[in-house]
């Protein structure tokens, strides 16, 4: 990582407008001053990072995004091309995703999305997923805000904020990720692995199919509540035009026994993946 922040990153790109705003930071467009390539920027200041477990994070997060950004990347996670870091803030260089997130489709779709194309999604949410699982990343806040799309249409996981390495064997820890979209271990305070993004995972895979969360409450305690139940339904609704098989694989995703739980390369081996999704990934 380059030190001198944000003149330090001002020497080597061009910044320009903002895209994107977060709970603790922005995201700009820029473009490398020495060949003109876009980019954006994500810059996180420090001075708000009052929870320590915020600041580490955010510390961390350019040494845990590298391990997944480095050759050969996968195409399906935004790749980080240069970090900047200061007393003040963390500036990230990463690949410029033009086509928007997979939040404000499902909004502009109604809510939903054809089976078709939500396997396709989910095959390459599944790819980028195996591939930092491979690296010993765990995302940890896997959730529709944080897929976006290239200008191709290609789904990139993004924003590492949240990610721990567990590549020593080590268990995880901590009440990290979106209330919707975590899984019951994280919730209920035991270790974890990297199964917790296969979980959350199969959320997005429910919310793409029906317009709703599989979990859900009026606050934060309820929702989890209702997550460490993990009471998995298909209210008819919603489903009556959605496959066994897709109904098949969100059991397997969402199986609170995590041992029973599909692992990321095995999600992109079930049936349902396999005949409607996996022409969809490109690695």
């Amino acid at each position: 990582m380059s030190t001198g922040g944000e003149e330090a990153l001002r020497l080597q790109y061009v910044v320009g407008d903002e895209i994107g705003r977060g709970r603790f930071g922005t995201v700009r467009r820029c473009h490398s001053a020495a060949t003109g390539e876009a980019f954006a920027v994500k810059s996180t200041a420090k001075a708000p990072l009052l929870d320590p477990l915020d600041l580490a994070l955010a510390e961390q997060e350019p040494k845990v995004h590298l391990l997944v950004s480095s050759p050969p990347c996968s195409r399906h996670v935004v790749a980080l091309h240069a970090a900047f870091e200061d007393a003040h803030a963390v500036h990230l260089v990463l690949d410029l995703c033009a086509g928007g997130d997979l939040l404000s489709l499902l909004s502009a779709r109604g809510g939903r999305l054809p089976e078709r194309e939500a396997a396709g999604l989910a095959a390459q949410l599944a790819a980028a997923l195996a591939a930092c699982h491979r690296r010993g990343v765990a995302h940890r806040d896997v959730k529709p805000d944080n897929l976006l799309f290239d200008a191709a249409g290609a789904l990139k996981l993004a924003d590492f904020g949240s990610a721990e390495w567990f590549g020593d064997g080590r268990a995880m820890t901590g009440l990290v990720g979106t209330p919707y979209y975590v899984a019951p271990e994280v919730v209920a305070g035991r270790e974890y692995g990297e199964k917790v993004d296969v979980w959350s995972a199969g959320v997005v895979l429910y919310v793409m199919l029906s317009g709703t969360v599989p979990f859900y409450g009026a606050t934060a305690p309820e929702i989890f509540e209702s997550v460490l139940r993990g009471n998995l339904r298909f209210p008819p609704r919603a489903f009556a035009s959605v496959s066994p098989e897709a109904k098949d694989l969100m059991r397997r995703m969402l199986c609170k026994d995590v041992s029973r739980r599909f692992s990321a390369d095995q999600v992109l081996r079930h049936p349902w993946i396999a005949s409607r999704g996996g022409d969809a990934v490109a690695d």
